[in-house]
């Protein structure tokens, strides 16, 4: 068989891969290695604390399944502890850039792999795009709270309702201003390097997490046990409106919130110790940030009725919560925090893309300049510059909930694929070195999997429709571009 026809099973060898970082530590245009366990820990809850707890959690609980969002969280997070143990195998044994993308090409051959990078980039431009979405409305709300109203058509999408003439007719946003320039200045900071980028993060987790502990610790002292009855809502008769299928929905949504540990995996080139450490950076900031969520989603609840989050979009429902509490203080305080909180997890977000894009164009199927690494600050800066641009449009011209559930199907098929990839790689080569080993396999990685496809099939249809013009363009490019291009196929030739 030729090497062309062949291109949809063309595999690179753990070996490859392995020799691949071995060159790496000699060559001083590589990325540098920076990360601890620490660093990589803070990276995961750097990302997952954020979106899902300040912007997410208040709409899926309006819309979707009321208090019972606290089920959903767990729901998600068992599916997520699932893919993360198969994650942690991976990362041990592999501790490359790319994440699900290099580890489906090491088993699943080059076009899976080509479509989950390309999934890849649905998940961290898009859920960046998402996040800056949501700073923009804590922004405003911000600004106009200390006496400097911040115009909203410039800080709204032109597809967003923002208000009614008299007459009747519907006045929308002209751009999301905001949105643009925050997604603008991560990328200049992830530019600077490695180094300057997980300081600046290990600060902004210091403070989400004393601003969410003492949320709960305040908020606590005021629940009203009315809002938590009935704790699921009654279903409205359609799929997805309250019920348990309503929590099954949330859990879907919510789901988006966990990708930090995802995102860490993306850095593993970047690690000290990728081996020892990153199975520890991805579990660890798994596991501490699934307690908070449950807990935060159960005071947010108790202080003010779900129904008070229906209209919201999700994009401010921390404040609507502190309302019912003494401390309107707190709220410019929290505002504050949240402000520098989403910063870290719009740029963390924007770190994953950027080394889906370096390991994707190091094996040929995505254009040389982006695995370019700059001379002084060793990152790949030309695919950070192009995405400045393309995910701050996104932002600015697109509606903070569409892309939030685009980034959750996106997130939840590159899940199922690494869990299937721990099945193949188990049974393709059984005797391969293994620092972290996947219990119960195949038991944990088909459930993982099966619990990721089951919340896919609980998002709404027109989410399907996006993913699979998404998927549609990847494949024109790959077929046009990356098959000729790949370095396995010029090996082959």
């Amino acid at each position: 068989m030729s090497a062309d026809s062949s291109f949809w099973r063309r595999t690179k060898s753990i070996l490859e891969l392995q020799e691949d970082l071995t060159d790496d530590a000699r060559d001083p245009s590589a990325l540098k290695r920076h990360l601890g366990p620490a660093s990589l820990v803070l990276l995961g809850i750097g990302v997952v604390i954020g979106a899902g707890i300040f912007s997410i959690t208040g709409a899926a609980a309006g819309q979707y399944a009321g208090p019972g969002i606290v089920l959903s969280f767990v729901i998600a997070g068992f599916a997520c502890a699932l893919a993360g143990l198969c994650y942690a195998e991976f990362a041990s044994m592999v501790p490359a850039a790319g994440s699900a993308y290099t580890y489906a090409y090491a088993t699943l051959g080059e076009l899976v792999a080509w479509i989950i990078g390309w999934d890849l980039v649905l998940e961290y431009a898009i859920g960046a795009a998402t996040v800056a979405s949501s700073w923009s409305a804590y922004l405003v709300k911000f600004l106009g709270q200390i006496g400097l109203p911040f115009p909203v058509q410039w800080a709204a999408s032109p597809f967003t309702v923002i208000g009614k003439l008299p007459d009747g007719t519907s006045l929308h946003g002209i751009v999301n201003l905001p949105a643009i320039l925050i997604i603008v200045a991560m990328s200049l900071v992830l530019i600077k390097g490695i180094r300057a980028s997980a300081a600046f993060n290990a600060v902004m987790v210091a403070v989400k997490l004393a601003v969410v502990l003492a949320f709960i610790a305040l908020g606590w002292k005021y629940l009203d046990p009315a809002n938590h009855h009935p704790f699921i809502p009654p279903n409205e008769g359609t799929f997805g409106h309250f019920g348990w299928s309503g929590i099954l929905r949330g859990a879907a949504v919510v789901f988006f919130a966990y990708i930090g540990f995802d995102a860490v995996s993306t850095a593993a080139q970047e690690s000290r110790n990728p081996r020892r450490d990153m199975p520890i950076g991805i579990l660890g900031s798994l596991l501490i940030c699934t307690g908070l969520y449950c807990l935060f989603s159960y005071v947010l609840t108790g202080l003010a009725s779900y129904r008070e989050f229906a209209g919201l979009d999700g994009l401010a429902p921390v404040s609507v919560a502190i309302a019912h509490t003494p401390y309107r203080i707190f709220t410019l305080l929290v505002e504050v925090a949240i402000l520098a909180g989403f910063s870290s997890v719009i740029m963390i977000l924007l770190l994953g893309q950027s080394r889906v894009f370096y390991a994707m164009s190091r094996d040929g199927l995505l254009p040389a300049m982006f695995c370019e690494v700059h001379p002084k600050f060793r990152t790949p800066w030309k695919s950070n510059a192009l995405f400045a641009v393309f995910v701050s449009l996104f932002a600015g011209l697109v509606p903070g909930h569409v892309v939030g559930e685009m980034t959750s199907i996106g997130t939840l098929l590159a899940f199922v694929i690494v869990c299937v990839a721990v099945v193949v790689l188990r049974r393709t080569m059984p005797d391969a070195p293994r620092q972290f080993v996947t219990p119960l396999v195949p038991l944990v990685p088909i459930a993982g999997a099966l619990s990721c496809l089951v919340m896919m099939l609980a998002l709404p249809g027109e989410t399907w429709l996006r993913l699979l013009v998404w998927l549609a363009i990847g494949f024109a490019i790959y077929f046009g571009y990356s098959r000729r291009h790949s370095h396995l196929c010029r090996k082959s030739a």
